[in-house]
């Protein structure tokens, strides 16, 4: 069972889905599709894990909204980076700052 924390940090997954698409018109169905069968949290982790970004890391990039992307929304809430191992914050943030992404 999730804790609550878990639940928030899922809740804002679903949450940077419909921004993209409602904001940015990107209809991320595949990551859509991780958190409907992993949940947030794993969704999370094998994202900020992959060696590469992701082909929707990359489209936000051009779109000019690195700021719905999974590494955005652990870094900026600071109640969630218990969540992740300082590896996977580290990667978040190098990530974001090799794409030119400013808080």
């Amino acid at each position: 069972m999730p804790n609550s924390l878990e639940v928030q940090f899922d809740e804002a997954m679903w949450d940077i889905y419909r921004r993209a698409r409602d904001e940015a018109g990107y209809t991320a169905t595949i990551f859509r599709d991780m958190v409907g069968r992993q949940g947030g949290l794993q969704t999370a982790r094998t994202l900020i894990n992959s060696k590469v970004p992701s082909d929707g890391y990359t489209r936000l990039w051009e779109l000019g909204r690195l700021d719905l992307t999974v590494e955005a929304i652990v870094l900026q809430s600071s109640n969630f980076h218990s969540l992740f191992t300082e590896q996977e914050l580290e990667i978040c943030e190098k990530r974001l700052r090799d794409y030119g992404y400013e808080d």
